[in-house]
């Protein structure tokens, strides 16, 4: 589990509460049933008007992606391919036909089997550039959905704090009452804009991260698998993704495979 997405969460409601509290409100207060089924109830409801049911269907793994997607291993992938350089170099490109099985990035997998079949350059270039677009656009819908649910929360909230208030001043024969009635009315708006900031907004932000990385590991493979194709140094190819790691990690890169990719 991403500790950094539950454990944001679950800070900022504490610290909400906390304040809350500490301003002599009752946490008793901020529990109100109807308020949240309509501030999730109608968000809910607005965000699938836009979307498809075959593309709701994807929320679970969605939130999974977000909860429990795994960061992507650049420097395990670059050494993947220096080896695969070092083989091709040495024993020609058909001979990564019997390594493929061993390739467990469907993304790469797909190239490099281009490359094995002869395909031309700009075919293989063309191919994966494409696989990386239709990703692009798969992430966008599970990415829109929760900013779509980001921005129709608090409108939620201010409906459910108008239909409180309805109800508040239908209650006018009864002062004493009034002042309760309207603390639970804003409710309502407190739902709306928290679960925007804190939840729907939050996720999608995490989304949009994971795809940018997801996305800059495919381009990097993209060019690792052209360099192999060019029948590049594999030393040089080490070097040119290299430049996709961040610079504290670049020493992690080495070791055994510089030796063979210096050979």
């Amino acid at each position: 589990m991403d500790i950094a997405v539950v454990g944001g969460i679950l800070f900022g409601i504490i610290s909400i509460v906390i304040g809350y509290l500490l301003e002599g409100g009752e946490i008793g207060s901020l529990f109100q049933v109807t308020a949240a089924m309509i501030v999730f109830g109608g968000t809910i409801g607005a965000t699938a008007v836009g979307y498809s049911v075959s593309e709701l269907k994807n929320l679970p793994k969605i939130l999974q992606v977000a909860l429990f997607g795994k960061e992507p291993d650049l420097i395990g992938t670059i050494d993947t391919i220096v080896k695969l350089a070092v083989k091709a170099r040495k024993e020609g490109l058909i001979a990564l036909e019997s390594d493929l099985e061993k390739v467990d990035n469907q993304f790469l997998k797909k190239g490099l089997q281009l490359v094995v079949d002869a395909a031309d350059p700009t075919m293989v270039k063309n191919s994966m550039e494409l696989s990386i677009y239709a990703t692009e656009q798969r992430h966008k819908v599970g990415i829109g959905i929760f900013e779509a649910a980001g921005g129709y929360a608090p409108t939620m909230g201010i409906v459910g704090t108008v239909m409180g208030l309805v109800h508040v001043l239908s209650s006018l024969n009864e002062p004493e009452s009034l002042g309760g009635a309207i603390a639970v009315a804003f409710i309502a708006t407190l739902y709306g804009i928290s679960s925007a900031n804190l939840l729907w907004l939050p996720i999608a932000a995490k989304l949009k991260n994971k795809s940018h990385k997801e996305t800059m590991v495919m381009e990097m493979m993209i060019e690792g698998v052209l360099a192999i194709q060019a029948g590049e140094n594999p030393m040089f190819i080490q070097a040119r993704l290299t430049n996709f790691l961040r610079a504290k990690d670049w020493e992690a890169v080495g070791g055994k495979d510089s030796a063979e990719a210096k050979e």
